[in-house]
């Protein structure tokens, strides 16, 4: 059949004729062995007619599925079965602008104006901010190190005022199991475990996003202990991680959000959902109608990279040296923190996972504590750091319910600074602290 139907632009007039990328071979994942033994990739605009490749910039930069493009799908969907292995069978996988472009489209298909969602009490601020404009509040479930309490999720169910709160009882659970931000908190398997029962008890609805799930590290062991050996092979390695919600949904009450943000490039923006099927459909629905695709260029190159030159293998490969580099860089924070952070004020739990490290600093200490909120000594300790020249993040931005809370938090990232410059920022964040609470 001669197609005159769909509105495509003819590719011999993308200015687009061949690309071409360096990119590194596994195991040799420094930039500097990127430079010397990396690999050079190559896509034409024409390799699929021409026998040369299931992928080309004909394909790739003209519309496309709001699913995802078939090469980059069938990746994905192989990773998640190997690292997730859903336990129902109609599960599947949609390609996604990002983790907050999903979390928007969850949003509009599953709440409605006036309603609450739940999530922990320190969550992605985008999470709550998201949900504002369309009339959603969020209620805060207490949380301990290891991120949401089952407990504290039950009681705000089963004790449910509709009247008082006005609205019905919430559903939906929006949730950032593994290395949380912005406290760094990782659900252990159990408490999963705790948290999904609690789901079935009330029939909640679970958006997993896990952005950070594979920058799960090392166990800390302290300033002068030993490292724990690495994963000495891929299936210890996923042995190693925390099983996902995902992975226990014998109920398909899930929907996971995935991205390659944390662990290719944000800048990619691309991600993608698992969910039972009729989720995956309404879903694209409304991607279909909003960001349409994700980009063609971005999905060929991450195309290219993982299914064409890594493979599975070489990408678990890549997913262990970036947890073996995030681990060196939360030893450093936490050592920083341990030589210059005064005791008698901060206080903290090593991270087990993700970007950031959260900081408890007693602010009844402050000399003018019985007089001056908590609120405005967090906005002391937050300038006069800057002034002693470092940057940290109040933790009361990310306060679930706007209320401030009754504790006072500093979050702290340990993602992109070098090693010498993260001693030097925990060392002025020590200085501004002591001055404050009048320790020097």
């Amino acid at each position: 059949i001669i197609s005159l139907g769909g509105g495509l632009p003819s590719s011999e007039y993308f200015p687009f004729e061949r690309i071409d990328t360096k990119v590194p071979v596994p195991p040799n994942f420094s930039e500097e062995d990127a430079k010397e033994t990396g690999v050079v990739t190559s896509i034409g605009k024409h390799d699929i007619a021409e026998g040369k490749g299931l992928f080309d910039i004909h394909v790739a930069l003209n519309y496309s599925q709001a699913t995802g493009t078939p090469q980059l799908l069938r990746f994905i969907t192989e990773h998640t079965d190997i690292v997730h292995n859903p336990p129902y069978r109609d599960w599947q996988c949609c390609a996604t602008v990002g983790s907050t472009s999903a979390l928007d489209m969850a949003y509009r298909m599953f709440t409605t104006r006036g309603e609450y969602i739940l999530s922990e009490e320190y969550t992605f601020a985008t999470a709550v901010e998201t949900a504002a404009p369309m009339g959603v509040r969020v209620i805060g479930v207490v949380m301990d190190a290891q991120g949401m309490l089952a407990t504290s999720l039950d009681d705000i169910l089963s004790t449910w005022d509709e009247a008082a709160r006005g609205a019905k009882k919430p559903w939906l659970l929006y949730t950032v199991p593994t290395g949380g931000n912005p406290t760094g908190a990782t659900q252990s398997e159990q408490r999963r475990r705790e948290i999904y029962r609690v789901a079935q008890k009330h029939d909640l609805y679970i958006l997993e996003d896990e952005p950070y799930y594979f920058l799960q590290m090392q166990p800390y062991t302290g300033p002068n202990a030993p490292d724990v050996p690495p994963p000495a092979s891929h299936a210890e390695f996923l042995k190693s991680i925390v099983p996902s919600f995902l992975s226990m949904d014998v109920d398909g009450r899930v929907m996971r959000m995935d991205s390659f943000s944390k662990v290719v490039a944000p800048g990619a923006r691309v991600g993608w959902i698992t969910a039972p099927e009729q989720i995956i459909e309404r879903f694209v629905r409304h991607q279909e109608v909003s960001t349409q695709s994700v980009s063609g260029f971005s999905q060929m190159e991450l195309y290219k990279l993982l299914d064409e030159t890594w493979g599975h293998a070489g990408y678990l490969d890549w997913l262990i040296n970036l947890r073996l580099e995030y681990t060196k860089r939360r030893d450093v924070i936490c050592r920083a923190c341990e030589e210059f952070l005064p005791s008698q004020v901060a206080s903290w739990n090593p991270p087990a996972a993700g970007m950031f490290h959260w900081i408890k600093i007693n602010w009844r200490l402050h000399p003018q504590a019985s007089s001056m909120p908590m609120l405005d000594i967090e906005d002391e300790v937050f300038h006069v750091a800057i002034e002693r020249g470092v940057l940290c993040t109040k933790g009361s931005w990310f306060r679930a319910e706007a209320d401030g809370g009754t504790d006072m938090f500093l979050r702290t990232t340990f993602a992109s600074a070098s090693a010498d410059n993260i001693r030097e920022a925990i060392r002025r964040l020590g200085e501004a602290l002591r001055a404050i609470f009048g320790l020097e």
